[in-house]
């Protein structure tokens, strides 16, 4: 298979060298699997001159100890484990690429190295990886061929597991028609995928269209019907959301004064909590140069919907 050096490579060349093809954290955005990212924002990233370098302390510290856990892999399990400084390319189909961890000596095998919050201690119970993990994984054995991989995460700083994935070749071929679908149809087409409401694609909108300019447009037929379906499901919103207060009200009047309800089945708290907000508005005519010093401006954007004459 086709494989690049990135041994010597900037992180920033690295990101850019990542748009020439879908890699194995992408996959579960083509597939629905990724809770931070749409495929709606894969194609912008991957069709964008832009660059986001993301840098937070869980990268940083996903970096740094991803040596940490190979290491810890191979002294619980015995294997060798090799670090491998290229980026590799399906031989049929050069869109897939792969940035492994590592692989293991020996075997036709592949090492992912995570770290996590003690808060996803209870995704990684028993035989359990997360979907979107299990994407990268048959991700990268379709790039590489392999039989198996492995992963090994360390949770909440305390916590080492770690996991043998087989090769499941029936997910892989559905993998490969959803993502040379994604790569030909949309990305080399220049077709987005529909927009979805996912917070990504909706951090991604506010992101790229952070103030408007002032404008009108004129709106077609299809937004009337978008528009429609809008204030029909805020219709059975207020409906649902006065239901739900109906019940909730059942049970307050059932408490009475009580803090706490115990059914066979279900523990229900009704305490008293004590907030404390400043109020802005009589601090701003009472103290104006204050509240000048502390407030804070931000810009959003918000959406209304009103019949027009």
């Amino acid at each position: 298979m086709e494989a690049v050096s990135t041994k010597e490579m900037s992180r920033i060349e690295w990101l850019h060298l990542r748009k020439s093809g879908i890699g194995g954290s992408d996959a579960s955005a083509i597939l629905g699997f990724n809770r931070w990212k749409s495929a709606f924002q894969l194609y912008i990233e991957k069709t964008s001159d832009f660059v986001e370098e993301l840098d937070n302390e869980f990268i940083y510290w996903g970096n740094v100890l991803e040596d940490v856990v190979a290491q810890e892999f191979a002294k619980r399990t015995g294997k060798k484990v090799q670090r491998v400084n290229r980026m590799l390319r399906h031989p049929d189909y050069p869109f897939m690429t792969a940035n492994l961890d590592r692989r293991i000596v020996g075997e036709k095998a592949i090492l992912e190295c995570k770290t996590t919050s003690t808060y996803n201690n209870q995704a990684w119970e028993g035989d359990d990886v997360p979907a979107a993990y299990i994407c990268q994984l048959q991700h990268y054995l379709a790039v590489t061929g392999y039989e198996k991989a492995y992963i090994a995460v360390l949770i909440g700083g305390n916590n080492f597991v770690w996991k043998e994935v087989e090769r499941d070749d029936e997910f892989i071929e559905l993998m490969i028609d959803r993502e040379k679908d994604f790569w030909e149809n949309h990305v080399l087409a220049n077709v987005p995928p529909a927009i979805d409401g996912s917070s990504s694609a909706s951090d991604f909108l506010a992101k790229m269209y952070p103030q408007d300019d002032g404008s009108a447009i004129m709106l077609d037929e299809q937004m009337n019907t978008v528009i429609e379906a809008i204030e029909s499901i805020k219709a059975e919103e207020k409906q649902l959301e006065s239901q739900r207060k109906g019940y909730e009200n059942q049970l307050k009047i059932i408490l009475e004064d009580a803090a706490e309800g115990h059914s066979n089945r279900f523990k229900v708290t009704y305490k008293t909590i004590t907030s404390n907000r400043i109020d802005s508005k009589r601090l701003k005519a009472e103290q104006p140069d204050l509240y000048e010093k502390y407030c804070n401006e931000s810009l959003s954007r918000r959406l209304s919907i009103k019949e027009a004459n």
